[in-house]
């Protein structure tokens, strides 16, 4: 009755948004069913879900960025040129003449300024990301200086340049109209609440709708410096039931279905009107234990429950095609990768581990877990596996935005979730996963190390920063494959498989791009 119930709302605003009694799909409007109840902001200075990720990449631009032609090759952006000077570690860019925010204000170097100041200064979760590079609070101001359309950027370290540039292509780099924005600021916020409902960007779509897990819609730019895209709009329905996407597809009142499952994406099969694409993905999934918790401080349970994965049994049925095992937090067929998965499902091996430690058991672990597929099918096979020797979990499902902001406030016990790179660079992930040098809970990290309340050793530590600043390449992704072995064998994050995305779309639909991370999801040249 539940999945009746929740077909009949989607169909029902699907309706209300074209104005028609039957919903049949626009031809140049896209409309998609997806699962967007992560999002928890759309600002760029705070959003860090995978969801507000393809909004941002649709609604802003960066001043260097990975563009929908080509998702492997930095292109230019809101920049049209850029000198670097590695002596001097500094960055000239030169911006694109001509080019205008969705409110019409013409694209300033101090938009740039003040784009990189509010992240700073707002220090919200992707805030790390720039900060890296030698910014404070303190001193932005004088690390991003402009030269009339051109912008000087500064930084600390010993960075390879590439780094650099990859990082000021990244999602928090985006660059907001400042006008606009700092019309909107309220006791000091820098417009972060008016953000959080509204956009300000360059982008080849610009929003008109925002309701937080219901409707994004979207209206093309027809003014977009790289082209106007092909559909008029786009409109974004939150579904979570995999099952109502399934339907609403194949009844064609949606276009695209973005969270099947394997069973139903087997079941397409036989129809002719729809298509299957499949996109590989950097997203690596895990479990972790929250070191807050004295009784999961003990490297015995950590040990076992590497044996306690049924990866092939999972992969095999309700994951097929959608994972594949892999056990180290950097994805595979990336330069610096860890591909080896040298944990099988053990139940013998993972019961003598734990008793050989002395750990006390039964033990009751509550597991928090995003309430949709195929997070609760993982869940539900690890709660049957790990009961087994005593370990009961007792899952706890939630929104995508509750189980990531409880995450967050560190208060889970063991979480089954998810990472992906921020930007395509290995130290992105080693930073979440291998670094963690202030485990206070006042230094708050966007990171699964810290959100873990997990210190790793001085070693890894103090290699992670290393590799950072190593120049030689090949002596650099060695570095990264030890920071690997080193969390793979001797941290409480379970890391298990990484993704696949399958998306299911009427034949019609062409031009979809679906990169490796979720900032590389473009509609801009889609047609029907």
């Amino acid at each position: 009755m539940k999945k009746i119930l929740q077909t009949v709302t989607a169909v029902t605003v699907m309706s209300l948004v074209f104005g028609v009694a039957e919903a049949k799909t626009p031809k140049n409007s896209l409309v998609i069913a997806q699962n967007i109840d992560d999002i928890v902001s759309i600002d760029p200075a705070q959003a860090y879900e995978f969801s507000s990720g393809e909004l941002i990449a649709n609604i802003y631009d960066q001043l260097v960025e990975y563009d929908a032609t080509d998702t492997t090759k930095l292109a230019p952006g809101l920049a049209e040129s850029w000198k670097i000077d590695g002596a001097d570690k500094t960055i000239t860019f030169k911006l694109r003449p001509g080019v205008k925010f969705h409110s019409g204000n013409p694209l300033r170097a101090e938009d740039v300024e003040y784009s990189f100041e509010r992240v700073v200064k707002l220090n919200k979760a992707p805030a790390f990301i720039l900060t890296q590079l030698g910014w404070t609070p303190e001193n932005v101001d004088s690390m991003v200086e402009t030269d009339g359309s051109n912008v000087i950027i500064q930084y600390k370290g010993d960075f390879a340049p590439s780094f650099v540039m990859n990082v000021l292509a990244s999602r928090p780099a985006a660059i907001v109209d400042a006008k606009e924005v700092s019309s909107h600021e309220v006791d000091n916020d820098l417009g972060n609440a008016w953000l959080n409902r509204n956009t300000a960007g360059t982008g080849p779509f610009k929003l008109r709708t925002y309701r937080p897990a219901e409707l994004i819609m979207m209206d093309a730019n027809k003014d977009y410096f790289l082209g106007a895209p092909k559909m008029k709009s786009v409109v974004i329905r939150h579904v979570a039931e995999a099952a109502t996407q399934r339907l609403l597809l194949t009844s064609g009142d949606v276009d695209m279905a973005m969270n099947l499952t394997p069973d139903q994406v087997e079941g397409l099969k036989s129809n002719d009107d729809i298509n299957v694409e499949q996109f590989p993905q950097a997203a690596v999934h895990f479990l972790s234990f929250n070191q807050k918790i004295d009784a999961l401080t003990e490297k015995a349970i950590w040990e076992a429950s590497r044996y306690l994965v049924d990866y092939d049994g999972m992969t095999s049925t309700f994951l097929k095609g959608q994972m594949q095992t892999h056990q180290a937090f950097w994805p595979a067929g990336f330069p610096g990768s860890l591909d080896e998965t040298p944990y099988t499902y053990d139940i013998e091996k993972a019961r003598s581990i734990l008793k050989d430690a002395g750990v006390k058991l039964p033990m009751t672990i509550t597991l928090d877990v995003i309430n949709s597929a195929p997070f609760t099918d993982m869940a539900q096979a690890l709660q049957a596996t790990f009961a087994q020797v005593g370990i009961n979990f007792e899952i706890l499902p939630g929104t995508g935005a509750q189980v990531i902001t409880k995450y967050r406030a560190r208060t889970h016990q063991a979480m089954l979730l998810y990472w992906g790179p921020d930007f395509m660079d290995p130290h992105s992930n080693a930073k979440a996963f291998s670094y963690n040098a202030d485990n206070s809970d006042e230094n708050y990290q966007s990171t699964t190390s810290w959100r873990n309340a997990w210190q790793p050793s001085d070693k890894l530590n103090k290699m992670t920063m290393a590799a950072l600043g190593e120049q030689d390449s090949d002596k650099r992704n060695d570095m990264y494959l030890e920071l690997q072995k080193g969390v793979q064998t001797d941290s409480p994050i379970i890391i298990m498989f990484q993704a696949t995305k399958q998306v299911a779309m009427n034949k019609k639909v062409k031009g979809f791009v679906n990169g490796a991370i979720s900032d590389y999801v473009f509609y801009r040249l889609v047609t029907k």
